[in-house]
């Protein structure tokens, strides 16, 4: 029994250790605060202060935070790409792509159609993720945007 318990430990522990390991790989992870200076609305609504924290979930990037209205926002997209979900927000389904370690692209869907695609690309240094974001908001209105976040 005192075998098992150690071998269990032993087996936990390095769960725990090749998760953190793969989240630091991961240069997406962290809280990200948009700097609303360095932000450019190209057109739709005005850029307000926005928080998000993404987290390694499995093989998946968690993002929760606060959207620019004030709504909470929570979703996951695959880390190497692929279909993800949305589990609140005002869309059904969202895939990704990953380009390289520091750049992934989005499409959000709402009844199989892209409403909202963006390009995402952390600084090499890790403390700048810049967002280029090209779409069609809940009212049917085209928007674009250039959102830059700064880690926390």
């Amino acid at each position: 029994m005192k075998r098992f318990l150690v071998f269990a430990a032993v087996v936990a522990l390095s769960l725990v250790a090749s998760h953190v390991l793969l989240a630091q790989s991961n240069p997406f992870v962290g809280t990200w605060k948009l700097n609303l200076t360095k932000t450019k609305i190209i057109s739709g609504a005005p850029a307000k202060e926005a928080t998000v924290t993404i987290q390694m979930v499995g093989d998946q990037d968690q993002v929760t935070g606060t959207a620019a209205d004030g709504s909470p926002v929570k979703y996951e997209v695959p880390d190497k790409g692929g279909a993800g979900k949305f589990l609140t927000g005002q869309f059904d389904a969202v895939s990704s792509k990953r380009i390289n370690d520091n750049t992934f692209e989005i499409g959000y869907m709402k009844g199989g159609k892209e409403m909202v695609h963006f390009r995402s690309v952390v600084s090499k240094d890790g403390k700048t993720m810049t967002n280029t974001t090209k779409g069609t908001d809940a009212q049917g209105k085209p928007f674009s945007r250039v959102a830059v976040w700064e880690k926390q």
